[in-house]
């Protein structure tokens, strides 16, 4: 096992579907239907590659836990429905993974909450992707009761944030200080 190798694998897959140029829902709608009927979207593609590479890391996953949540935060944060349904059980898997190994995930937690506020800050992120992280992980959970009480006072607490964060993120465009500050108290 070159741990390397892998590490720079998903960090390349990932670099790549989130380029800019990839992002079609930046683009006019003209030009977003000349693209899909193309090439089709190349993200999704990558991102089930990701996906699947994952699983096969079989006990080396610990390994990138917490350097790749950050990368696979980033990749969940796309918006494309089925990228996301893919992608975001990644998450459960590196929790799972680092509960077996050390009876909690506080490094996974820890790591995807800071990665959440600076993506959520860079423009990333939205409330179908809240409802998505929320009702996934909770169905992974379902699957596991030894975890599943843990898993989901976790995705209460990125529910949360993630609210605020958006919040946060839709006032500060606005003009009343009032509900700036407010909604900073709130984040806080």
């Amino acid at each position: 096992f070159n741990l390397q190798l892998w590490n720079n694998y998903f960090h390349l897959a990932v670099a790549f579907i989130t380029q800019d140029s990839l992002q079609l829902e930046n683009f006019s709608h003209a030009k977003y239907n000349k693209i899909q009927n193309k090439y089709g979207d190349m993200r999704r593609l990558i991102g089930f590659a990701i996906r699947d590479m994952w699983y096969k890391l079989g006990q080396n996953k610990i390994c990138f836990i917490p350097g790749m949540v950050g990368p696979i935060l980033e990749m969940t944060l796309i918006p494309e429905v089925e990228l996301r349904k893919a992608t975001i059980p990644i998450f459960f898997d590196m929790m799972l993974c680092e509960y077996q190994r050390t009876g909690e995930f506080k490094k996974f937690e820890n790591e995807i909450i800071l990665k959440l506020d600076h993506e959520v800050e860079g423009g990333r992120g939205d409330e179908h992707y809240m409802q998505l992280f929320e009702s996934i992980l909770t169905e992974c959970a379902r699957q596991h009761p030894g975890i599943s009480s843990l898993v989901e006072s976790f995705v209460s607490l990125v529910k949360g944030l993630l609210e605020r964060l958006l919040d946060y993120r839709a006032v500060m465009s606005d003009e009343n200080k009032d509900n700036r500050m407010s909604c900073t108290v709130n984040l806080l």
